[in-house]
């Protein structure tokens, strides 16, 4: 089971990384903070401060096709903001 699945780069977490020195990653759904946090402290050799955690919900959508209205939603992800110390 892999925890970090890739990093989150938009404008908000690049100016918390510059400012803050937090770093947002998307996790796996099932991960804790406790496995989080040994997870970036073995991959990327930095000792962790605090770690945040957000459950995002799906997306829901609705397209207008040939075939009818098709209802859809998208994955429900995990992101994690991590603090270093």
């Amino acid at each position: 089971m892999s925890i970090l699945l890739k990093p989150i780069i938009t404008e908000k977490a690049t100016n918390q990384s510059e400012l803050l020195n937090a770093y947002a990653f998307q996790v796996n759904t099932k991960a804790n903070k406790v496995e989080i946090k040994k997870a970036v402290e073995e991959t990327y050799g930095v000792s962790v401060e605090k770690v945040r955690t957000i459950n995002v919900r799906p997306d829901r959508r609705t397209r207008y096709t040939k075939t009818g209205i098709q209802h859809g939603k998208t994955n429900a992800v995990k992101k994690a903001i991590v603090q270093l110390a």
